[in-house]
């Protein structure tokens, strides 16, 4: 679900690497010398990526939970010549086990998607390193976590495990998977983004009206053949997929830091008792209230103070989804917000069923791969 940008690769697989780090910090459970320690739905893996050697007894196979910034890998899936996510965590599982594995994600992301919570399975054979051929138990998930976690941020640190799961040999990360929940988010306003926000949202200078984009959603939620929310390359059999969620909220722009209305607000209320500053308390409070005002007072304290953006974020929840279909709807939602298409439009695009009837897709970096829900036995 993003553009077809490549980054060059900045992390290479040389045979040092290949060796566990003789300087690595010892983990508790782990260490070097201790052996007891938007995607693309529809894509069929063979056989043998299916089962993952599921007649090898001595195999644990995990499932695992991860988190990364997307701006700088071509997408989740391995690519020779690119960096990725799967290539980045792979190459940290082969230095904590000291042998290759394959990494299976349940959600293909494109370059520049970002993920609160992707999830994959890998196969690990635990071998003893002062005998080798003994096979010892499999680690705990809590050691794998903190051990892949430390080989993860002595490189660039943009990928973290963030959960880690015992799972039986054919579970699969993809094929289990019960739905999953993408956000992408807006910011509206005139004035430049943040920098601390680059890369993390779609910037949108015109004022989006909230209730327009919240009656679009309806017309596009429940089960459709989203052929108009189709990326060209898609390869799913069906372009019917059933939209279990979609709807725009307003949340409170980003980073989360209070404002300064809200540090007057506290003093004036006494709100935090463990707040403390040398500024006597005021009697009276200036909020601003409008897009692109700067908060608090209007005389020389408001100098220097970060104007806000308006932040929407998109939610949209499914099973599966087509090949750039989230980003295609943000992309006419955001067009709703603005007037350029009105709720009308909407019902059009859906029914004319090709791609060429819908505006631009949104970019890359406001999507987020929330979520992925699974069934446990």
């Amino acid at each position: 679900m993003s553009d077809n940008l490549k980054h060059p690769l900045d992390i290479t697989a040389s045979q040092e690497s290949l060796e566990r780090d003789p300087k690595v910090a010892r983990i508790e459970g782990f260490s070097d010398d201790d052996d007891d320690g938007e995607e693309q739905e529809g894509l069929v893996e063979s056989e043998s990526e299916l089962s993952m050697n599921p007649g090898n007894p001595r195999l644990q196979r995990y499932l695992v939970a991860i988190e990364y910034i997307g701006t700088r890998f071509s997408g989740s899936q391995q690519q020779p010549t690119y960096r990725t996510v799967v290539g980045v965590l792979q190459e940290a599982f082969h230095k904590f086990i000291g042998q290759p594995v394959k990494i299976l994600c349940s959600s293909r992301t494109d370059a520049g998607v970002h993920a609160l919570s992707n999830v994959c399975h890998v196969d690990v054979e635990r071998i003893s390193k002062r005998k080798p051929g003994e096979v010892l138990p499999p680690h705990e998930p809590d050691v794998v976590q903190k051990a892949v976690n430390h080989f993860l941020q002595k490189k660039e640190g943009d990928v973290m495990v963030i959960d880690v799961r015992c799972v039986p040999r054919n579970y699969h990360a993809r094929y289990k998977a019960r739905e999953r929940t993408y956000f992408y988010r807006m910011l509206s306003g005139s004035d430049p983004l943040s920098i601390l926000e680059k890369d993390r949202c779609w910037h949108v200078p015109e004022e989006l009206n909230l209730r327009s984009m919240q009656e679009a959603c309806k017309i596009l939620v429940g089960t459709h053949d989203f052929s108009s929310f189709r990326a060209s390359g898609c390869q799913a059999k069906s372009p019917v997929r059933s939209l279990d969620e979609l709807n725009v909220t307003e949340v409170p722009s980003t980073p989360y830091f209070p404002s300064i209305a809200d540090r007057a607000w506290s003093n004036l209320n006494n709100g935090d008792p463990l707040a403390c500053s040398s500024q006597p308390k005021t009697e009276t409070v200036s909020v601003a209230t409008n897009v692109g005002e700067a908060e608090g007072s209007t005389d020389g304290d408001s100098f220097g103070a970060r104007r806000r953006h308006r932040c929407y974020v998109v939610t949209a929840r499914s099973r599966g989804f087509l090949y750039h279909q989230v980003r295609l709807l943000v992309g006419v939602l955001k067009c709703v917000g603005t007037g350029e298409l009105t709720v009308a439009d909407v019902e059009r695009i859906l029914e004319e069923k090709t791609v060429a009837a819908t505006k631009p897709m949104a970019p890359a970096s406001g999507l987020y791969l929330a979520r992925v829900k699974y069934e446990f036995p």
